[in-house]
């Protein structure tokens, strides 16, 4: 009589580890590497909304085309303003609010909720209560502005060239804030407070303690909330295309925009996955120099000490 085959314990785990994460994995496969694989593909190939099932290889001209008119680089340009920006700006001020919520405050629980309405409205509304307080007519920002003397005249924030990407940003500040600031709380939740009880004994001030304990044991938790944020940003669509439309003269079309006007509007999906796939090589590139700097700075310290 034939035994069945004994498997290691090691197998065993690897089998059972198979099973647990395989309908999550079949998930991502079906809904997000199916429709890359399925993008690059297109972008290969004269494609139009109204020409889906006829494919035309185009000897990647949609590539070429792309960086021929140099919208291409416009596109990239504010989409690297715009993320650089307001994540150092999240980060700042979300560090910032994260010490205040860490410290010892009256009502300091009622804040930490109140400060997670921002990110719990949805993008859509967000923008358009933003739209409205812009509008230059009754818009509660120039009222304010002016009601203070410091503008004599209302501000067109989201058709003016200049003012329209700091708008758009301002809007982005508000919604992404509270995840910002509430990750890094919750890195500084977990610092030992005996490391602040020993430096205070050792006289160093809140200042010496924030850049020799805080920040050092807030690494990890500050390379994984910075790198989350520069890619929700890099995708950013919504709050761009509801609140400008990517205008006005494209001083707010990103990426995401510009690959959104190609397929959709222009009807040109070949050269709409064209770009996606652009954007997609530039995403990880982005996150691949972002996570070895990391990694390096690491590494000296584990040589230096």
């Amino acid at each position: 009589m034939n035994r069945p085959p004994r498997f290691s314990e090691r197998t065993k785990d690897f089998i059972f580890l198979l099973l647990i994460i395989s309908p999550a994995l079949a998930m991502l496969i079906f809904t997000i590497g199916v429709p890359m694989v399925k993008s690059l593909y297109m972008s290969l190939f004269n494609v139009t909304l109204l020409s889906m099932h006829n494919y035309e290889w185009n000897s990647f001209t949609n590539y070429k085309n792309i960086f021929a008119d140099g919208e291409f680089m416009q596109a990239l340009k504010v989409t690297l303003i715009y993320v650089l920006s307001i994540v150092f700006i999240q980060f700042i001020l979300g560090m910032m609010l994260a010490l205040v919520l860490n410290s010892q405050i009256r009502f300091k629980r009622t804040l930490r909720t109140l400060i997670l309405i921002p990110w719990v409205v949805p993008t859509i509304i967000g923008a358009l209560l933003w739209m409205w307080l812009f509008q230059p007519q009754y818009g509660v920002i120039n009222h304010i502005l002016m009601s203070l003397n410091i503008t004599d005249q209302a501000y067109t924030w989201l058709s003016d060239m200049n003012l329209a990407l700091p708008a758009v940003m301002l809007a982005a500040l508000w919604k992404q804030l509270p995840f910002m600031s509430t990750m890094l709380l919750a890195g500084m939740q977990g610092i030992s407070e005996d490391m602040y009880e020993a430096a205070m004994i050792d006289g160093a001030n809140k200042r010496q303690q924030f850049i020799h304990i805080t920040l050092p044991m807030l690494k990890n938790t500050i390379k994984t909330v910075t790198l989350i944020a520069c890619i929700e940003n890099f995708k950013m669509f919504p709050l761009f295309w509801i609140m400008t439309g990517g205008g006005p003269l494209d001083q707010t079309t990103t990426l995401a925009i510009f690959s959104y006007k190609a397929a959709f509007i222009e009807l040109d999906l070949g050269k709409g996955a064209a770009i996606g796939a652009l954007w997609l090589l530039i995403m990880l590139a982005f996150s691949w120099t972002y996570t070895k700097l990391f990694s390096i700075g690491e590494d000296k310290e584990v040589a230096t000490s």
